[in-house]
């Protein structure tokens, strides 16, 4: 091989075989639509038209971004943005004002993805920088929730509900000194938690939906078990052992894997090959990361949820993660 040989390294994800980067994107799209219709069920046109507007957004501002400053081909068919879109659009809660979808599609596609280089190069998830950007700058509307319709014609949810998600009131409950046990008595019920029958962003309402989702990704391989099994698995332990010490304290394990944005999290934003580990080692610690500082700031953090920032403090570590993971035969030659 001739010594001047140049060798160009392109962003992750280096994977070799018969899927390909768009096979995979489009793939996820396929396993979020459960979730994206369940949210149309519950919460109406409005679901459907915030899904519209952040979705065409996303592509809007990737397609303007990738011509005007990148000068390259158009590459919407990749279906990245796509995802970025509905994912974005599932973390919202359904009556947000439609310029502030806009605003977080800004945020998610040209700040966190192509500020850094475009695909395979966002050292953070587009998605969950958007939802956190919003949620920073616009609380009030961000812990705006609308109450869902009733499930399968029954009894809807009561008007306690109708301005806070399970988990908000459960937080502020506990502020005031309201044993667990009453919190408990006082939320739906854990099938209504588990079909998605509960106020609270689009997408993480529904249990079944996610979960379904995600085993058609583990069936196409498009995911691998390391990362959603341990972090719902130390989020469930970790809870659980919080609750264990003081049931009248800490709301149970059951309750934190039901509610917010857990196991939307787990399924779909900290699995993205992008910004995770590269070895099932490394996916592993991740996970544990992920679960633990989510229930770290629900239980004691100023927000009711963790799951946005618990996944964003473990994307940075990541590059850390990888060095101290990967196997010596693919580690750097000093």
């Amino acid at each position: 091989m001739a010594e001047n040989t140049k060798w160009v390294i392109s962003g992750a994800p280096h994977v070799h075989g018969p899927e390909s980067v768009t096979k995979i994107m489009w793939g996820v799209v396929i396993a979020l639509v459960p979730s994206f219709l369940v949210s149309v069920y519950f919460f109406g046109m409005q679901a459907l038209l915030l899904t519209a507007v952040t979705v065409f957004s996303c592509l809007a501002f990737e397609f303007l971004i990738n011509r005007f400053f990148f000068k390259r081909p158009c590459c919407l068919g990749d279906g990245s943005a796509m995802i970025t879109g509905l994912l974005l659009a599932l973390n919202l809660p359904s009556g947000l004002p439609l310029w502030m979808a806009v605003t977080g599609s800004l945020v998610a596609i040209g700040i966190a993805k192509w500020a850094y280089g475009g695909l395979g190069q966002n050292p953070f998830n587009p998605a969950l920088v958007g939802r956190v950007f919003l949620l920073i700058s616009f609380p009030v509307a961000m812990t705006q929730w609308t109450a869902p319709r009733a499930l399968f014609g029954g009894t809807a949810l009561t008007d306690a509900f109708s301005g806070a998600t399970p988990l908000g009131f459960a937080k502020e409950a506990l502020k005031t000194g309201m044993p667990a046990s009453e919190i408990a008595d006082s939320l739906p019920a854990y099938s209504d938690l588990f079909f998605g029958n509960m106020a609270g962003s689009m997408g993480e309402i529904s249990a079944i939906a996610i979960l379904l989702g995600g085993i058609y990704m583990l069936l196409r391989k498009i995911i691998t078990w390391h990362v959603p099994v341990t972090f719902i698995g130390s989020a469930f332990l970790f809870s659980g052992i919080l609750w264990l010490c003081s049931p009248e304290r800490f709301m149970d394990p059951v309750f934190h894997l039901l509610t917010g944005g857990l196991m939307l999290g787990a399924v779909f934003m900290a699995t993205d090959m992008v910004t995770s580990p590269m070895t099932g080692k490394g996916k592993i610690i991740f996970g544990i990361g992920c679960g633990v500082l989510t229930v770290l700031i629900r239980t004691f953090g100023a927000y009711p949820e963790g799951v946005s920032f618990a996944i964003l403090i473990m994307n940075a570590f990541v590059p850390l993660i990888n060095r101290g993971t990967t196997p010596k035969r693919f580690a750097t030659v000093k």
